[in-house]
């Protein structure tokens, strides 16, 4: 991977700064406000534009390690005050960040390759992070922001939430909480146009049904989950929360780094020898991090930051996880999904091993270079393996925002 000196995702505070000027150019059509705080008391902002009692609402900033929502939400609020067709009968609001205290952590602002991303890497643990909290947590303990984001959708009502999410590395794909016919043919021209590739097999989405090349649909209450270890059901996150005012909710996914080995539907010639050896190469992977936690902890001093905690949480979901590869028959056998589960089994140990290099350094403690050796050599086997290239950032927006625009048109017509 080349060198990307023009990369720039803004920060929470450059973002509100952006939308403050765009609204006060148009008080008639703007309210920006504070709809919360955080855990450690930063702002949530909401901007709304226009009047109409039909509503979308577009949440950003909801996984701190996934950078592009907030830019993608940026150009939307430009073309919705620029284009007065898109607010003739919908009124748009934006969540600026769902996160900010996640963000804050998250301090890779400019990503030159993908090393460079996990150097400064945060991903909160489950029970932390806005959206899932929902589902592992009970009503009586919801962190501030996952009540302010629940409030907002009651305060809207919206028929249509879109909440900008991201990958690393690999390509793009759209969830839905009910489908939405007619988007996948938008979707996948966009995508081509932008030459990003389509993630067929998505193991985010295992075993959910199809709508459409990268566009799957979250499975009926009831349904057995394909991993059944994974503590967190998107059934019980807040993307169910606009149903009961008879809306959806759409995930829209969009890569930093692209990869054409994730839009291959050709079948795997041996797909449950090549996850069993997946399984184990995580087991594996997980425990040479789990024996540098096991080594540090004594100098840590009784450390428990949010790093920390991430890090561990992810360390305990591998032996559950290569528990479900091994034990259950594969979600999907396509060349494309062996890919998928391949680059979650890189990406969960690498982001710990990070996460966990982050406190070893922050503390002096002398495994850091060795912890760093290893999260250098993961970051570049997880490149070179995937033939990873940059998508340039006016890409990632355009089709991300091309996608919100066609899923709130597609949508409408549900509902009208």
């Amino acid at each position: 991977m080349s060198p990307l000196p023009e990369l720039r995702y803004p920060s929470v505070a450059e973002l509100f700064a952006s939308v403050r000027s765009l609204a006060a150019r148009r008080p008639d059509l703007c309210v920006l406000e504070q709809v919360g705080v955080s855990r450690a008391g930063r702002p949530l902002h909401l901007l709304s534009v226009g009047h109409a009692r039909r509503a979308v609402l577009v949440v950003a900033g909801a996984h701190a390690n996934e950078p592009t929502g907030g830019s993608t939400l940026l150009a939307l609020v430009r073309r919705v005050l620029d284009e007065r067709q898109l607010r003739a009968d919908t009124s748009w609001h934006f969540l600026l960040c769902a996160d900010p205290d996640g963000a804050s952590l998250h301090v890779t602002p400019a990503p030159h390759s993908l090393l460079d991303y996990h150097l400064g890497f945060f991903r909160p643990a489950g029970a932390e992070q806005p959206e899932w909290s929902p589902s592992v947590l009970p009503p009586d303990r919801l962190p501030p922001e996952t009540l302010a984001l629940l409030g907002v959708i009651d305060a809207v009502r919206p028929y249509l939430q879109v909440t900008l999410h991201g990958t690393d590395l690999g390509g793009s794909w759209v969830q839905l909480t009910r489908n939405v016919p007619g988007l996948a043919e938008p979707f996948g021209k966009s995508a081509a146009e932008l030459h990003i590739p389509v993630e067929t097999g998505a193991c985010d989405a295992a075993g959910w049904p199809v709508a459409g090349p990268g566009v799957r649909v979250m499975p009926e209450f009831g349904s057995g989950a394909a991993y059944p270890s994974l503590p967190d059901d998107a059934r019980h996150s807040t993307w169910y929360h606009a149903h009961r005012y008879g809306g959806l909710t759409a995930v829209v996914e969009v890569p930093m780094w692209a990869s054409d080995l994730v839009d291959d539907p050709a079948p795997h010639p041996a797909p449950v020898a090549a996850i069993r050896r997946l399984a184990a190469r995580l087991l594996r992977d997980a425990r040479e991090v789990e024996q540098v936690l096991a080594d540090a902890l004594p100098r840590l001093a009784g450390a428990d930051g949010p790093l920390l905690r991430a890090a561990k949480w992810g360390l305990g979901l591998a032996p559950g996880l290569a528990a479900d590869w091994v034990h259950t028959p594969p979600a999907d056998t396509t060349m494309a999904y062996v890919g998928s589960v391949d680059a979650f089994g890189r990406r969960l140990p690498l982001r710990t091993a990070a996460m966990l290099l982050r406190v070893l350094r922050e503390a002096g403690d002398p495994a850091a270079p060795g912890l760093h050796r290893l999260v250098t050599t993961w970051s570049e086997a997880f490149a070179d393996r995937f033939r990873a290239r940059w998508v340039p950032l006016d890409h990632q927006v355009e089709h991300q925002a091309r996608t919100v625009l066609a899923t709130a048109q597609h949508a409408r017509e549900l509902t009208i």
